[in-house]
C-alpha cells in the first residue's frame, strides 16, 4: 500500500482509514458508533497523539499535519489488523474511554459502554441516594469502569466490584490501581450475589442481557467478547431473575438497585409485569437502565 494511497497528512489518513473501514463493513458499539470517529482514534492512538487532536471545529493545522511514510505504513498495519481479525478497536488498543477516563481493557473483560457511567457521572438517581448509601456494589463489574466512577462519584462510599470471572477481576485490578483507588475498592469473585452477603446500600449491575436470537446474529466485533458477559438466555432475563430473586436479602432497607438491560425491556417487562420501577434517561433514550428499590421488590404483586 503506497503513502499516496493513504495521504501524506494526519487529515487525509483518517479520510482514508474511513474509506477503508466502511468498505470493509466492519460493525462499530465499542467506544465509536461510525467509521470516521474509529479511524481517528486507531490513526491518532497508533501515532501517539491525544485522541482530541482533531476535534470538530478546530483550525486546519493539525489536519494538515504531516505524517512520515514509516508511520504510515504503522497506521495502515493496524487498519488491516482491526479489519481482519474483527476485534473491537478497544482490544487493539487496550484502552476504552468512558465519561472522559480511560481504562485498561483486553479479551479478558468486555468493552466498557455501560450507560450507568452517563448517569453516575451526571448523579441520574442521586435522589434515590443520601447519608445511608456508603456500601455500594458494582455487579458484573467486568475490567472495573463502574466500580471507579462511582468511587469517583461519592467519596464518601465504599465500593465492591464483584464478577464471575477471576480473568475479568484480573483486568479490574489493573484500573483499580491505575486510577488510585485501591483503598476504596475492593474486587470479589462472586457467582451473582453468592458471596456478596451486604447489606448494600446501592447496586449497580450491567448483566449478561442479550437474548438468544441476537446472541445468534451479533456481529463478529462483540463475538471477540467473553461471551459469558453478554448471553442471558432464551429472553435475556436469566440472570436477571436470579439477580432480583435473591438481592432483596442484601439490601439495606432505604437500598435501590439500578440494572441495565439495554434493548431487552420488553422481555423485561414480559418477565416482571408486576414490578413497579423507574426508567433512567441516559443519551440512548429512557428504556435502557431502570431503578428498582428494595421496597418493590419485597412487596406482594398487585
Amino acid at each position: 500500500m503506497s503513502g499516496a494511497d493513504m495521504g501524506s497528512t494526519l487529515g487525509e489518513l483518517v479520510d482514508w482509514g474511513t474509506e477503508r473501514l466502511q468498505t470493509a463493513g466492519v460493525a462499530f458499539g465499542h467506544g465509536t458508533t461510525n467509521a470516521r470517529d474509529e479511524a481517528a482514534w486507531l490513526v491518532l492512538w497508533r501515532l501517539g497523539l491525544p485522541l482530541d487532536t482533531l476535534l470538530d471545529g478546530g483550525d486546519d493545522s493539525e489536519a494538515n499535519r504531516p505524517v512520515a511514510p514509516a508511520d504510515q505504513a504503522r497506521v495502515a498495519t493496524l487498519f488491516e489488523e482491526r479489519i481482519a481479525s474483527r476485534k473491537p478497536a478497544a482490544y487493539l488498543t487496550r484502552e476504552a474511554w468512558l465519561q472522559g477516563l480511560p481504562f485498561y481493557v483486553d479479551e479478558r473483560a468486555i468493552v466498557p459502554r455501560s450507560f450507568i457511567a452517563e448517569l453516575l457521572a451526571d448523579g441520574g438517581f442521586d435522589d434515590f441516594l443520601g447519608e445511608h448509601t456508603r456500601q455500594v456494589l458494582d455487579l458484573c463489574t467486568g475490567n472495573g469502569s463502574l466500580a471507579v466512577l462511582a468511587a469517583m462519584a461519592y467519596p464518601d462510599v465504599v465500593v465492591t466490584g464483584a464478577d464471575l470471572s477471576p480473568e475479568a477481576l484480573e483486568v479490574a485490578r489493573i484500573n483499580v490501581d491505575k486510577h488510585g483507588l485501591q483503598d476504596r475498592i475492593a474486587l470479589q469473585l462472586s457467582d451473582g450475589l453468592a458471596a456478596l452477603p451486604g447489606p448494600w446500600d446501592l447496586i449497580v449491575c450491567n448483566p449478561p442481557y442479550v437474548n438468544a436470537g441476537s446472541m445468534a446474529s451479533l456481529p463478529a466485533e462483540y463475538r471477540a467478547e467473553p461471551e459469558l458477559a453478554l448471553a442471558g438466555g432464551v429472553d435475556g432475563m436469566d440472570f436477571v431473575r436470579r439477580l432480583l430473586a435473591d438481592a432483596p436479602a442484601r439490601m439495606s432497607e432505604q437500598a435501590v438497585l439500578v440494572l441495565e438491560i439495554g434493548n431487552e425491556r420488553a422481555h423485561f417487562e414480559a418477565a416482571f409485569p408486576q414490578l413497579p420501577v423507574f426508567w433512567l434517561d441516559t443519551s440512548a433514550g429512557e428504556d435502557q437502565v431502570l431503578l428498582v428499590t428494595r421496597e418493590a421488590l419485597v412487596a406482594p404483586p398487585m
